[in-house]
């Protein structure tokens, strides 16, 4: 058919296809709107019941019209209700909203929706032109070396994955197959979450937590009582050399390197792991079927902001065998992250 050649008349089903997909591309905006309720602290403001736009305008300092417009967007989703009288309330499903969640999402979501992740977002055709990352062409620099130049921005960062894994740290350190004594290093560990889990599911356990200067400086392991003489920090490069132990931990670290990147850091592992020991990478697993899953979503956010990817069973196979390591096994957790358990490729079962 040529360029200049009249369209055929659309059918219901052509019309159906256009509406769904304009729908679908308006689907930013509710992100956008949880990012506006988020950094204007509503949700804290509708802990202790339901409140008018009005209302939460005045104690959130914002405007009330554009308040109530973003709310109702929210309501529609489930993070609030319109309940009568023109109030909105805060739901079972939105109140890791509040700041003061035992479970609190505020950090993580203000982390997601930043513009070091929105805009290579909205860039990601770059992605499938270049075949690279878009944050370089947006930002001027590489996505780490632009966090270590910004301080601000850096730790927006690393509150929201402090937030995010607060939400999964637990149930992830239940679900591991710890050792009950030796050293854990967590690599790359940030503030320390993950391995104050650890350290607590397994009290014969000393840990190691290793990472950037300016990373260890926000660690949390000391606010523990219970952990303390249990705990060390070691500063460093993982590309360069990761500190012995029984166990290393990879938690959220191998998604953000390229392949030949994470065989670099798997050989440094290796060669630092005690005899018998393990290396537990904690990542999720991308399942191979077509049906939904959070990894699928988060692949492409790599994809646009860093360079790596999340991977299939296949890929940490591949990965593995090229830093002369084997997959023993693969652990679901109750969380989307899996904790996928690498060994030498000369030990034994």
């Amino acid at each position: 058919m040529g360029v200049d050649a009249p369209r055929p008349a659309p059918s219901p089903a052509d019309r159906t296809s256009a509406a769904f997909l304009i729908d679908e591309a308006l689907g930013f905006l509710f992100p956008a709107a949880l990012r506006a309720a988020a950094a204007a602290g509503v949700a804290d403001h509708l802990a202790d019941g339901a409140r008018t736009p009005a209302e939460l305008a005045a104690a959130t300092g914002t405007d009330g019209p554009s308040l109530h417009r973003v709310l109702r967007l929210l309501a529609t989703r489930g993070v609030v209700s319109q309940e009568a009288g023109g109030r909105f309330g805060l739901t079972p499903a939105g109140d890791a909203l509040r700041s003061d969640a035992p479970a609190s999402a505020r950090a993580a979501i203000l982390m997601i929706t930043d513009r070091t992740f929105w805009l290579p977002a909205g860039e990601m055709h770059r992605c499938l032109t270049d075949g690279t990352s878009a944050f370089e062409d947006v930002f001027g620099r590489p996505f780490f070396e632009h966090f270590a130049r910004d301080a601000a921005t850096a730790a927006v960062f690393h509150d929201g994955m402090a937030a995010m894994s607060d939400a999964e740290n637990q149930p992830i350190a239940a679900a591991g197959d710890f050792p009950e004594k030796g050293t854990v290093v967590d690599v790359g560990g940030g503030h320390g979450g993950f391995l104050a889990e650890v350290l607590r599911h397994r009290p014969g356990l000393h840990g190691v937590l290793y990472d950037a200067p300016h990373v260890l400086a926000g660690h949390r392991l000391a606010r523990d009582e219970a952990l303390t003489g249990r705990w060390s920090v070691a500063e460093g490069d993982f590309f360069t050399e990761v500190p012995p132990g029984d166990v290393h931990l990879l938690k959220r670290i191998l998604h953000d390197w390229r392949d030949d990147q994470c065989v670099t850091l798997l050989r440094n592992c290796r060669r630092a792991l005690a005899p018998g020991g393990r290396i537990l990478v904690v990542d999720a697993v991308v399942p191979e079927d077509s049906d939904p899953h959070q990894a699928k979503a988060l692949d492409l956010l790599m994809m646009a902001s860093l360079v790596g990817r999340e991977r299939t069973e296949a890929d940490f196979r591949a990965l593995f065998g090229a830093a002369g390591l084997r997959l023993a096994r693969i652990v679901p957790t109750p969380t989307v992250l899996d904790i996928v358990e690498a060994v030498p490729q000369e030990a034994t079962d």
